[in-house]
């Protein structure tokens, strides 16, 4: 209701309003259009630098992943072409540790390959070469031990008989995919640091390819971090690399070690985007021979903070763009709104009477001529009221004076009394009190004061009512409520009989008994107002209609002459904001309602 209020007030009806906000919205609408698209392209251009980052990271992961893989897959192929080596981990593996013990002491004896690592020597240099290896082990599946290598040079020598342990079973699976370590494998060499992966390589007979074991290496997953330096700054979500289960091999975010990654299943039918643990964008990289998968999940909030320095900037000049474009054609076209509401304003005052308002604008454009064209119209219209109305004025005033000395005033009055005392003395003491409400109420129209108040106008009003009172035998009432203090107030003659005319001629029903008018004057507001209500037949909504035109046409006769009259005098007198309101509903009955201001001064008409 507001917003309708707002638009009727400084829109509707306000042209230059309407063009500045019509060009207000084409320029916005333009101008943020451009800064969306701007702003698309270029934020997208953004989330792929960012997931091509991220996608070096996890090559580089990859990459880092994939030469510890070779380099435990050399290590068995080392051993194969040393025959001394193959043969002393052959032995050692189909041996008990005390027989192999003494092997060994034989093999130092000879001294015809002194440069050549004696017997396990060669993988404890592997250990010391690749401070990356938390745990280098050789598991012997004939004689079911395992031989542990931990950094520091701590060795240990663990039976994992399948009686005692699942260890044998485990070991039995041959699988040379990248996993985490076995459970029974870490109990058995007290590893229970979370962030290692394995690598397993079968270690078979050279002559006979009989499988003798397998050697188990474990890494310390933390060093992959090295891999990822160079992108720390950049970097955004997490990299985890899964083995062929969906177990954690390694997590940038340190959240997911120990467990199976809980959106593995959901990365399988990935394309872009997934709702992992909100919706990101996810990126795999897969390495079939080792059978891990390394995968990149950027959150999208992340990524999008990335560019939110960019949404700032482009609405900073967008605004800046939209206020420079929209300041220039605001201020000329206010310009040009201000000299027209002028030109608007001084229209409106020759509106109200006041034809000596002249228009002030030395410019040359198109306003300029109009405001010159109206001074020059009022010029004319000012000489022509001196010249003609003013003439018709004098001779109305002059045509009514003949008129009213054709009546003989004290001749109708003392005629009325003689009627009036006949019919007294004949006992028609109705009709004596009608004669002698008529005679004060002709010699009020007649002979009328100079100045008339509402106290006057009432009592009028009262004459008026109280012979139709008398000529329906009492079938009308009325009643008139007025506060002492406004009795003095001034107001136009004959404001009230024409109303109360038109309700006796047209409201009032004979057969009734209960007739009923009330009239009713209030203070309120600077203003006083004048009600009167009554009970007759009321007035068809068509019929009110055509009364309401009627009361603003020009035409001086036809119907509702009485109550059109009293309407434009209201408006002559007052202003165009008073006048006469009627509300009327059929059955129930009709209000009319008029205002005039609460002043002191006299009014002559």
């Amino acid at each position: 209701m507001k917003g309708k209020s707002l638009y009727d007030n400084y829109v509707k009806n306000n042209l230059f309003m309407k063009m500045i906000l019509l060009f207000a919205l084409i320029t916005t609408v333009t101008i943020v259009t451009f800064s969306y698209f701007m702003f698309n392209v270029m934020s997208q251009s953004i989330v792929r630098n960012e997931l091509e980052n991220q996608k070096k990271a996890m090559e580089s992961v990859n990459s880092y992943m994939t030469r510890k893989y070779e380099s435990v897959q050399s290590i068995m192929l080392d051993v194969y072409r040393n025959e001394s080596l193959s043969l002393h981990l052959a032995y050692f593996l189909q041996h008990p540790f005390e027989d192999y013990m003494n092997y060994q002491l034989d093999q130092y004896a000879d001294e015809s390959n002194a440069d050549v690592p004696k017997g396990l020597d060669f993988f404890e240099n592997k250990l010391d070469s690749d401070t990356d290896i938390a745990n280098l082990m050789l598991y012997s599946s004939e004689k079911q031990f395992l031989f542990a290598y931990k950094q520091g040079h701590v060795t240990r020598l663990v039976s994992t008989n399948a009686s005692r342990s699942y260890i044998p079973d485990a070991m039995a699976l041959e699988n040379t995919m990248v996993s985490v370590p076995n459970a029974w494998v870490r109990s058995a060499i007290n590893q229970y640091e979370p962030k290692l992966f394995s690598m397993r390589v079968p270690i078979n007979d050279k002559n006979t390819l009989k499988n003798l074991g397998q050697l188990l290496v474990y890494y310390n997953s933390d060093r992959i971090r090295n891999a990822l330096d160079s992108y720390n700054e950049q970097l955004k979500g997490y990299i985890v690399v899964l083995g062929p289960s969906g177990e954690v091999l390694f997590d940038s975010s340190d959240r997911y070690y120990g467990v199976r990654y809980p959106y593995a299943d959901k990365i399988d039918s990935l394309y872009n985007t997934a709702m992992l643990e909100e919706e990101s964008y996810v990126t795999t990289l897969t390495q079939n021979q080792a059978g891990y998968l390394v995968v990149g999940v950027a959150p999208k909030s992340e990524v999008a903070a990335a560019y939110q320095g960019l949404k700032r900037t482009i609405m900073i000049i967008s605004a800046v763009c939209i206020v420079m474009v929209l300041l220039v054609p605001i201020l000329v076209v206010s310009n040009f709104a201000k000299r027209t509401n002028k030109i608007i304003r001084f229209m409106r005052k020759v509106e109200s009477g006041d034809l000596s308002a002249r228009i002030l604008d030395d410019k040359e454009d198109e306003l300029g001529q109009i405001s010159r064209s109206f001074n020059d119209m009022l010029d004319e219209l000012t000489r022509h009221i001196d010249r003609v109305y003013k003439a018709e004025i004098k001779q109305k005033h002059t045509e009514l004076a003949a008129l009213q000395a054709r009546v003989n005033p004290h001749f109708l009055y003392n005629t009325l009394e003689v009627i009036r005392m006949r019919a007294v003395s004949q006992g028609a003491r109705d009709v004596g009190e009608m004669i002698y409400s008529l005679s004060v109420l002709f010699k009020s129209f007649v002979q009328p004061k100079g100045e008339n108040t509402l106290k006057d106008e009432l009592e009028t009003s009262r004459l008026y009512l109280e012979l139709f009172r008398i000529r329906y035998k009492d079938k009308l009432s009325y009643e008139i409520i007025c506060d002492e203090s406004l009795a003095g107030r001034k107001i136009m003659r004959m404001a009230l009989q024409p109303i109360i005319e038109n309700y006796v001629v047209h409201g009032l029903q004979p057969k009734r008994a209960d007739n009923r008018i009330v009239i009713t004057i209030e203070q309120l507001e600077g203003r006083v107002r004048i009600q009167a209500e009554d009970n007759g037949i009321g007035i068809e909504p068509e019929r009110l209609e055509s009364i309401r035109e009627a009361m603003d046409s020009l035409e001086e006769t036809g119907e509702s002459f009485g109550l059109r009259s009293v309407h434009e005098r209201l408006k002559l007198l007052y202003g165009t904001e008073y006048g006469l309101v009627i509300e009327s509903t059929p059955g129930v009955g009709t209000i009319v309602t008029l205002e005039f201001p609460d002043i002191e001064e006299a009014v002559h008409v």
